[in-house]
């Protein structure tokens, strides 16, 4: 008889990319950490960043590179405006896309937001055993990919499958 599996705890970092939101009113940001904390994970650091494929760029590479982080999650910069460019700054990094996160965020999103989902450009993937989160920046938004996705993927006690075994050890 197997035995049973436990949870195990992941270190997340989360990001905000915005132009116009700060440490005073990073509701998404806030959501994704107590999330992240509530469901027993450990929040190692996060920022808020200007909407800038660059330094969005700069700053996952860092927590890719990093050996205490090994999931992020971003909230904002995924929309259809020019000005967002978070997908443009996370796909030259992945070493894996997980198309299907993209997919299964605009099928639940459609619930709320109707065919305007078509303009959210969420993504996801894999980079040096960290696994990536990009979803946009509304708290709806954060809801529906930390409670309808992510939590259950971040779970090892997801049966068929989930992310945790695929991830950097610390």
């Amino acid at each position: 008889m197997k035995a049973p599996v436990e949870f195990i705890p992941v270190a997340v970092a989360v990001l905000t990319v915005s132009d116009s939101r700060d440490a005073s009113d990073d509701t998404s940001g806030d959501y994704l950490r107590a999330a992240a904390n509530e469901a027993g994970h450990q929040v190692v650091d996060h920022a808020i960043v200007k909407n800038d494929l660059y330094r969005i760029r700069a700053i996952v590479s860092r927590w890719i590179a990093s050996e205490d982080v090994q999931v992020v999650l971003i909230n904002g910069g995924t929309g259809f405006n020019r000005k967002n460019t978070t997908p443009e700054a996370l796909l030259p990094l992945f070493d894996r896309q997980i198309e299907g996160f993209g997919e299964v965020f605009r099928m639940l999103s459609w619930e709320e937001i109707g065919s305007s989902t078509l303009q959210s450009r969420a993504v996801a993937g894999m980079a040096n055993g960290t696994l990536i989160f990009a979803m946009p920046g509304s708290e709806s938004a954060c809801h529906i990919a930390w409670d309808r996705i992510i939590v259950d993927q971040l779970d090892a006690r997801t049966k068929p499958c989930h992310f945790v075994s695929h991830l950097k050890t610390l």
